[in-house]
């Protein structure tokens, strides 16, 4: 083999060399940064606490600062308030978990009478009494002294004949001194001052210093569009300090009232429940449904009964659906942004790195990387892994599935289209942009002929299997297009515009417009030229004027005159390629030759072409009318039959005049 045919596969190693070591590069680069995270977590979530907690801040300093309050004193002022409703919320959880705790052994003795009716209703049930034995060691455990010990003195000596009872001996420990006392008592509570220390200072520094990390921001996101760039992350921060604030605001509400509603219901310890309520509500999907476990399982230990069971049940299954699909959507909006697959993948990625705090945050941060991602370019795989925009546009999925031989997904997905928009819309907006994607890829041979045959075949099911949720004509007396009368033919531009596709009847058609099939549609070059003539046939036949479909092969000079054309009125020619004006020129005189009456109309099915072209064009092949989308040819047709028939009436009314 020549050095020169050997190039072409060293070529191709070394790009699949170079592909190899970016995708490495970015796995080692991921692994670096989850480590980093894992490692550094006592780092980086008062980090992240404090980026989201700057966000809720950031609109009340704004505010502050609108009314002249300077900057600093905003900021300070602000921060230290909402520090101390965190603290006072704090001190209260502590006060409430005390409680609980106390309280909790006198509920052993309900859950065990509870379990024995069980168990004497459902005998034999192994689980019901080793749940029982459990709740009577955990009674013993926590009914034994914490402080003391008895520890039972010697017997007497072997030799004894006399037994002295035994001597309670309790052991003390010695008291801790001064400096003891004072490091047990600071030790526990470093850490957590140390993580409420750091959280101030960054919240207090992103607040003070907000412009400066914007421009920073964009100068690592890139700076050659600074306008966009400082426009989209200005919009970002805005939508995010709204959305963020207002969670806050409504998950507290929802907090407040399952908190109120347990307290009525008698629930112990409801201020906890409703503030753990509103926390856990920053989890979507499960966050209620863990919130209600804790309430659910109280009430099922103090009460002798099932009500209050029942009550707390009812208000969570009340409360919830309100909020959820009542209120969040008027206040902002049903979605986060986020796909629901993202939702529980970030919040087990984040529960994995941070615990139980990763799982609160875990929303929250995936908002902040979406969003950013929708904004800044080089962050956009982000918004395309996490967010909840379909990752392939209508006319890509349709694409992809004709591609696959698969026409049942799109199907699925027509038939949501179809119930808002017509079949006409569908079949320009979504399936001719996806047969446009298909004439590109062929135009560049990354198509071969069985491909598009499969691409032909699966719009073919497709076509047929949407014929029962197409439009129907209306039937007889109701209203349709009037082809009796001269003011009843609607132009084509009003059609459009209004997004009516006419209907026509049978009957109401001049008699050599009433054969089998009066429109022909035929494919100019190409088998996706046959798949969009497929769907024009079929729009055509839904609309009163039924269709045939023929191939590109039917235009070759042998095969044209053996064309059938019998009671054809109306020729369709579609093309889907306009690269070669001359095959449209020759295909339109071919037909004219054949059908010199019918009425030939250029069908050029191409993105974006203008009413210049399309009108050059049509001069240019001799057609008599030309459209630039399934829905105005199939207007066309109709149109060019309604004339035909005025046509036919008018020499009626002429003849009986005479």
């Amino acid at each position: 083999m020549s050095p020169l045919a050997r190039q072409p596969f060293k070529a191709r190693t070394t790009e699949e060399l170079i592909a190899l070591l970016s995708a490495a590069s970015a796995a080692i680069l991921a692994v670096i940064i989850i480590s980093t995270l894992y490692f550094g977590r006592d780092i980086f979530v008062p980090v992240a606490l404090a980026v989201l907690l700057s966000f809720v801040l950031a609109p009340v300093v704004g505010l502050l600062q609108r009314i002249r309050v300077p900057r600093g004193l905003a900021v300070v002022g602000v921060v230290i308030l909402a520090f101390i409703l965190i603290f006072a919320l704090g001190s209260l959880l502590a006060t409430q978990l005390t409680q609980l705790a106390g309280d909790l052994p006198r509920y052993q003795s309900t859950i065990s009478d509870k379990i024995q009716s069980f168990r004497n209703t459902k005998a034999g049930t192994g689980t019901l009494e080793r749940a029982s034995d459990m709740l009577k060691d955990l009674g013993k455990e926590l009914d034994k002294p914490k402080d003391t010990a008895l520890v039972h003195a010697p017997g007497p000596a072997s030799g004894s004949t006399t037994s002295a009872p035994p001597v309670p001996v309790e052991v003390r420990q010695p008291d801790p001194g001064a400096l003891e006392s004072l490091r047990a008592l600071i030790s526990p509570l470093i850490h957590p001052l140390a993580t409420t220390g750091i959280i101030i200072i960054f919240v207090v520094f992103i607040l003070i210093q907000r412009e400066d990390l914007r421009n920073r921001l964009i100068r690592l996101a890139g700076s050659s569009d600074l306008q966009r760039t400082t426009a989209a992350l200005d919009d970002a921060a805005s939508r995010l300090s709204k959305l963020f604030l207002t969670q806050l605001i409504l998950n507290g509400a929802f907090g407040v009232v399952i908190g109120t509603g347990l307290w009525f219901i008698g629930i112990p310890s409801a201020i906890l429940w409703g503030i753990l309520a509103a926390t856990l509500r920053f989890v979507p999907y499960i966050g209620a449904v863990i919130a209600a476990a804790f309430p659910l399982a109280l009430a099922v230990a103090i009460d002798p009964g099932w009500s209050m069971l029942l009550w707390t049940l009812a208000l969570f299954l009340v409360v919830e659906p309100i909020v959820g699909h009542v209120i969040e959507p008027m206040v902002y909006g049903h979605s986060t942004g986020l796909s629901p697959v993202a939702v529980l993948a970030s919040a087990t990625f984040w529960t994995a790195l941070w615990g139980p705090i990763g799982l609160v945050l875990a929303t929250p941060l995936t908002v902040c990387l979406v969003v950013l991602g929708r904004h800044v370019e080089r962050l956009e795989f982000l918004d395309i892994m996490f967010g909840d925009r379909p990752a392939l546009a209508p006319p890509e999925i349709f694409y992809q599935r004709m591609l696959a031989g698969d026409p049942t997904e799109a199907a699925e997905k027509a038939e949501e289209f179809l119930k808002e928009r017509s079949l006409a819309s569908y079949y320009d907006e979504v399936a001719l942009r996806g047969l446009q994607l298909a004439q590109a890829d062929a135009q560049r041979n990354a198509l071969d002929q069985e491909r598009l045959t499969k691409i032909r075949d699966a719009v073919s099911e497709l076509v047929s299997d949407l014929a029962d949720q197409a439009e129907r004509p209306p039937a007889k007396g109701e209203p349709t297009m009037d082809v009796e009368a001269s003011s009843a033919v609607e132009s084509v531009a009003e059609n459009a515009a209004n997004e009516e596709m006419p209907f026509v009847r049978k009957e109401d058609l001049p008699p050599e417009w009433q054969g089998e099939h009066p429109v022909l549609c035929v494919a100019g070059r190409s088998l996706v030229d046959e798949a969009a003539a497929i769907m024009l046939g079929q729009l055509s036949t839904e609309h009163g004027l039924a269709a045939r479909v023929e191939g590109a092969s039917s235009l070759t000079s042998s095969n044209v005159f053996r064309l059938d054309t019998t009671g054809v009125m109306i020729v369709c020619v579609v093309y889907l390629d306009i690269s070669s004006q001359a095959h449209m020129r020759y295909s339109v005189r071919r037909l004219r030759r054949k059908l010199p009456k019918a009425t030939i109309i250029l069908s050029c099915l191409v993105k974006d072409i203008d009413v210049t072209a399309l009108e050059a064009m049509r001069e240019g092949a001799k057609a008599d009318l030309a459209a630039a989308s399934i829905g105005d040819t199939v207007r066309l047709s109709i149109d060019a039959g309604g004339r035909s028939s005025q046509t036919v009436m008018k020499q009626a009314t002429g003849i009986a005049a005479a």
